[in-house]
C-alpha cells in the first residue's frame, strides 16, 4: 500500500501541528504556505509555533516525509488536501481571500477520489457555495461524483498542556456520505475521536457557537469587572466563591480584552452572516463585541488613575507591560489587546517597555522597547502592569520591586497591586 500523500496549505498555529501529526501518523506530508520567510525557517528546522518546538520539527524533516513550500506544483499527485489558512475581518465584512487563493492554487492538482478538507473558521455555507465552485472550475470535476468534499473546523488552543490536536474531538463533515467516511477515515489516523455531523453547515456553525460561547461569556465577566470596581467589589472573590458550585456555572475570568483570530472574529462571521440573509442583528454578539473591544480603553484609564493617584502623570511615565500575546505562554500577537494597551499608553506620551519572551522580534509593536524582567526594569517603572500573564514571569519579584501593579490577570497580590 502507497503512503498517502497529504497537502496541508497554511503553515501556521493550525497549519503545522497538523503536519506534523499526520508524519507521524506515516503520511507523505507537503506543507504549502506562501510566506517565503516562513517556509525557509521551516525548512531549516525553526517552528515558530510554541506547539511545535524544534526537536518535533527536526524529527518531522528528518523523515523525509515533511516538505515545506512555496510552489502549488508540488501538491501534484495529492490524496487528501487540508486548507488551514487564516479568515480575517476587514471593516466587519468576512475576508475570505486566503481561502479563494488556496482554491484557486490547488483546484488544478484535483484529481477522482481525492479529498479537500476546509478547516478554516468561516460562515455556514462558505464549503458549499464558495470552495466547492472553484475548486470544480478550476479542476473540472464536480463534487461530490468526482471527489470528496469537507469541512472540519480547527480547534487548536495554542499553549494549552492538555488538550491538542490528537487528544481534542473532530468535528467532521461532508458533501454526500461518500464524503464523510472519507473526512473521517482520514481523521481517525491522527486524532482519538471524530464526531460526524450531517452537513457541512452544521460544521461550521459549530465552530462559531464555541467561540461566540466564549466570546459572550467573556463580556459579561467583563462588563461586571468594570461595574464591581465602581462598586468596590472584589470580582475575582465573587468569581472564585460562584466557581464552588458543582452545577450550572462555569467560570470565565476577566481580562484586558479578546484577542487571536478566534474570539475578535469568529462571532463576527456569524453576525454577518444572520445580518445578510436574514436582514436581523445577532444583539448578543454584537453587544459582547462592543464590550470587550472597549476594555484596552477601561484598563487604560485604570493605569492613569492609579499613575495620577501615585503622583505620576501618564504622559512621560515609564511603565513596564509584562506580556504581549493575546494569551499567556504564547508569542501570538495577532489582535492581542495587550499591544492595544501597549500603543494607547505610547501614544499619550508614556515610556513604555515590555517583557515578551515568546513573541518573533519582527512582530513586536513599533515604540515599545523589549526589556528582560529583572529587579533594576521594576524599580525603575512608575508602574508595572500585567496584561499578559505568562506562567515564566516572577511575579513574587515585581511585588517586592514595584512601587505600583495594575493587574489585569490576578496574579499580584499585596498593598502596592491593584486589580482589574
Amino acid at each position: 500500500m502507497s503512503t498517502e500523500k497529504l497537502v496541508v496549505i497554511g503553515q501556521g498555529y493550525v497549519g503545522l501541528p497538523l503536519a506534523m501529526r499526520a508524519v507521524e501518523a506515516g503520511m507523505e506530508v507537503t506543507g504549502l504556505d506562501t510566506d517565503s520567510y516562513r517556509i525557509k525557517r521551516l525548512t531549516t528546522g525553526d517552528s515558530f509555533v510554541e506547539d511545535v518546538p524544534a526537536d518535533r520539527l527536526g524529527r518531522a524533516l528528518a523523515s523525509g516525509r515533511y516538505h515545506p513550500t512555496t510552489e502549488y506544483a508540488d501538491a501534484e499527485g495529492f490524496d487528501v488536501c487540508a486548507i488551514t489558512v487564516p479568515t480575517p475581518l476587514h471593516d466587519g465584512t468576512p475576508d475570505l481571500s486566503f481561502v479563494e487563493q488556496a482554491g484557486a492554487g490547488i483546484g488544478p492538482y484535483l484529481r477522482p477520489g481525492c479529498l479537500v478538507v476546509l478547516e478554516s473558521t468561516t460562515y455556514p455555507g462558505t464549503t458549499e457555495e464558495l470552495l466547492r465552485p472553484l475548486l470544480e472550475s478550476a479542476s473540472g470535476l464536480r463534487s461530490p461524483d468526482d471527489f470528496h468534499l469537507g469541512y472540519s473546523p480547527e480547534r487548536i488552543d495554542p499553549g494549552n498542556p492538555s488538550w491538542q490536536l490528537e487528544n481534542t474531538p473532530k468535528v467532521i463533515s461532508g458533501i454526500g456520505p461518500a464524503a464523510l467516511a472519507r473526512t473521517d477515515q482520514f481523521y481517525r489516523r491522527i486524532v482519538a475521536r471524530t464526531v460526524p455531523v450531517g452537513s457541512t453547515r452544521v460544521a461550521e456553525l459549530t465552530k462559531l457557537i464555541e467561540n461566540t460561547f466564549r466570546q459572550v461569556n467573556i463580556a459579561l465577566i467583563n462588563e461586571l469587572a468594570v461595574l464591581s470596581h465602581d462598586l468596590d467589589i472584589d470580582v475575582w472573590q465573587a468569581i472564585e466563591a460562584a466557581g464552588t458550585k458543582p452545577f450550572g456555572f462555569m467560570p470565565f475570568q476577566p481580562g484586558p480584552g479578546v484577542g487571536g483570530h478566534c474570539l475578535p472574529i469568529d462571532p463576527c462571521y456569524l453576525s454577518w452572516q444572520v445580518k445578510r440573509r436574514l436582514g436581523r442583528q445577532f444583539r448578543f454578539i454584537e453587544l459582547a463585541n462592543d464590550i470587550n473591544h472597549e476594555m484596552p480603553e477601561h484598563v487604560t484609564r485604570r493605569i492613569m488613575a492609579g499613575l495620577n493617584r501615585t503622583g505620576h502623570a501618564v504622559n512621560g511615565a515609564r511603565l513596564l507591560l509584562l506580556g504581549l500575546a493575546y494569551k499567556k505562554n504564547t508569542g501570538d500577537l495577532r489582535d492581542s489587546p495587550a499591544v492595544d494597551v501597549a500603543q494607547r499608553l505610547c501614544d499619550l506620551g508614556a515610556d513604555v517597555r515590555a517583557v515578551e519572551p515568546y513573541a518573533e522580534p519582527h512582530h513586536l509593536p513599533a515604540g515599545v522597547l523589549i526589556v528582560p524582567l529583572t529587579e533594576q526594569e521594576v524599580r525603575a517603572a512608575d508602574a508595572v502592569v500585567v496584561v499578559t500573564d505568562h506562567d515564566v514571569f516572577d511575579y513574587d519579584l515585581v511585588v517586592r520591586h514595584a512601587r505600583y501593579v495594575f493587574d489585569a490577570r490576578n496574579r499580584c497580590s499585596g498593598p502596592v497591586v491593584e486589580r482589574l
